[in-house]
């Protein structure tokens, strides 16, 4: 099967730069999401970044335009009736997730294939609410999309192997290096790297270091680009509380307790840059 037409379900980050990557790679993308305010800020944020690789000389303008011209904005999940594939994009919320896929598996036609850019979720589980469970798979792109190689897919219980190799082609086809993981909570990504920030903010609980201290050991001393509670405060810290949630409860294990700080944060509404505020305080 050749994909032609693609829909990106939720226009946030993730979302914005998944649609751009599609259309860089040729492909008619529909971005969706659920108000034309938030669709139309994607393709501003894609717009953005399109003009700053102009400024670099990376493409022309003329590519630019043409980009832009492969991607149409959609409010009504109805509008995947014409598509080949879909990648959800939407919160970490497997509620909302599923909710989704049960429409989309109404709305899509019989070949399409469903992908979500879950980050930690079980993918099994979310093609169980389908009657294709065999065309549901895991899509997790790094962020930020434009810029990451990392592509981890994600395989359910029953995911045909036709369906693995047309998406390890598709993320190929987006300038991607495909990486083939199994179906665990947090799958390797997040695994390795949520309980290493869950660790730096104990050190922060339990007065090892303060934040900046912690980061500078990490980027010296380890060579990582960013300290961890800079790219938890990057992620979103509701977002590395929920994932050490899925993890603590996926495995039952003590390790991937989330550190009572991280609580505190998120229930006092410091979410890291997005909100202004996290590990550190952002303009």
């Amino acid at each position: 099967m050749n994909v032609s037409k693609l829909m990106v379900v939720g226009a946030g980050q993730m979302g914005s730069g998944i649609a751009q990557v599609a259309a860089q790679a040729g492909l008619k993308v529909l971005l969706h999401d659920t108000q034309r305010e938030f669709a139309e800020r994607g393709l501003g944020t894609i717009s953005k970044n399109l003009a700053r690789s102009v400024e670099k000389q990376k493409i022309s303008a003329d590519d630019k335009e043409l980009i832009l011209s492969r991607i149409s904005l959609s409010t009504d999940l109805a509008d995947a009736k014409e598509v080949d594939f879909v990648i959800e994009a939407v919160t970490e919320n497997m509620a909302i997730k599923t909710e989704i896929f049960r429409q989309l598996d109404e709305i899509c036609p019989p070949h399409a294939v469903l992908a979500s850019n879950t980050s930690s979720l079980p993918i099994t589980e979310i093609a169980a609410v389908t009657r294709r469970p065999e065309k549901v798979i895991g899509m997790h792109f790094m962020n930020p999309v434009p810029v990451m190689k990392l592509v981890e897919v994600i395989r359910g219980l029953q995911t045909a192997d036709e369906v693995y190799l047309l998406v390890e082609a598709l993320a190929k086809q987006m300038g991607k290096v495909p990486v083939s993981v199994n179906d665990f909570p947090g799958f390797v990504s997040n695994r390795v790297l949520m309980p290493m920030i869950n660790e730096a903010i104990y050190c922060v609980y339990e007065g090892v270091a303060s934040p900046e201290a912690i980061d500078e050991v990490m980027k010296l001393g380890m060579n990582h680009p960013m300290g961890p509670l800079t790219l938890a405060d990057f992620i979103g810290l509701d977002t590395c509380l929920y994932i050490m949630e899925v993890l603590y409860e996926g495995f039952g294990d003590s390790k991937y307790r989330p550190c009572p700080l991280l609580r505190k944060y998120v229930k006092a509404g410091w979410l890291g840059k997005k909100s202004g505020r996290g590990f550190y305080v952002y303009e």
